[in-house]
């Protein structure tokens, strides 16, 4: 597997494993062995990038994290997040919550779970717009020095929270959705992140299955599947934005791969310091995804995306309103 650099010389696979998916948002939690064996079945194949946080299950994709990783830990670079108040009864979110008091007692936690002595990227989960971010920065700082955390990260943050937060303390990755369909940050933020030395972790490269072609409008989704509330996985945006998903799959076959190797392998293109972290609960889409790392798209490959993308415009937001506010702060 290629290795790839983030910012501060966090070195990590080409692509990483997001977790997530195994335990949240996208119905049923996966059986933990299975998920357990995934997660190892991905180490096997060079994966040493895996992507969690506390909120995920709650609790529980940090503990299947943990257990799958704890016989390679000194072989695999493990980031979780911080930053929401959890209900203690329920699990429930309860807004933002990164006062320096409770960002110490999740890292404790985190580090629990993931039955490790320190944790290798520790994001803010969502900005936190009653705490600022010079704060936050702040108690990262001190939990780098005291060796509980080797890097800090922002997740959606907006240009001017990387900057202040960088000024604190180094931030060495802006995880952020990225992807065919959605390309907001090629617009500040990509370059921001290019003048600071930061990497990008993009998340939801696939655009959450889409762009793999696996869903149509016909798809039903399980009840607990958060894309039921997204808009754009509403059956008329689907029906609508399967034109790019066509287009895709032309550009697929010219080069004999799949609609998610080409969209994995055009990410990749982009910067060397992007790290996409798609995530699956099938060996067989893990293995899909990581053959996009030997997928090389020449100069001419990148325009030809471009120019047949250029003139479709997606349908429908990418977050329901209540959480479309807390992104881009």
């Amino acid at each position: 597997m290629q290795q790839r650099r983030l910012g501060g010389g966090l070195e990590v696979s080409a692509l990483g494993l997001g977790c997530m998916g195994l335990s949240h948002a996208y119905g049923p939690p996966t059986d933990k062995e299975a998920a357990i064996r995934l997660i190892r079945d991905a180490v096997d194949r060079g994966v040493t990038f895996f992507d969690t946080a506390e909120v995920y299950g709650p609790y529980a994709n940090e503990e299947v994290v943990g257990e799958a990783l704890a016989p390679v830990r000194d072989r695999v670079v493990i980031a979780t997040k911080f930053g929401f108040d959890i209900d203690p009864a329920s699990g429930a979110q309860r807004g933002t919550n990164s006062r320096p008091e409770h960002v110490r007692r999740v890292a404790d936690e985190s580090l629990k779970r993931l039955k490790t002595g320190v944790i290798d990227l520790f994001y803010q989960h969502r900005v936190d717009p009653d705490v600022p971010i010079e704060e936050v920065a702040g108690v990262v700082k001190d939990l780098v020095r005291q060796g509980k955390v080797r890097y800090f990260g922002l997740s959606e943050a907006g240009v001017q929270t990387i900057r202040r937060a960088h000024a604190v303390h180094p931030v060495a990755a802006l995880q952020s959705e990225y992807s065919l369909w959605w390309r907001e940050p090629e617009k500040e933020i990509l370059p921001t992140l290019q003048e600071l030395g930061i990497g990008f972790v993009p998340f939801s490269p696939l655009g959450r299955g889409f762009l793999t072609g696996a869903i149509d409008d016909r798809t039903v989704f399980d009840s607990k599947d958060f894309r039921n509330s997204v808009p754009r996985f509403a059956p008329d945006a689907r029906k609508a934005n399967q034109v790019l998903v066509d287009v895709l799959g032309q550009l697929a076959d010219r080069r004999k791969a799949t609609r998610a190797q080409i969209a994995l392998a055009w990410l990749l293109s982009q910067k060397p310091w992007i790290v996409p972290i798609p995530g699956t609960t099938k060996l067989q889409r893990l293995e899909e995804n990581l053959g996009a790392v030997s997928l090389r798209l020449s100069a001419e490959d990148l325009v030809q995306i471009d120019s047949a993308l250029s003139g479709i415009a997606v349908q429908g937001d990418r977050y329901p309103a209540r959480m479309a506010s807390m992104t881009g702060r």
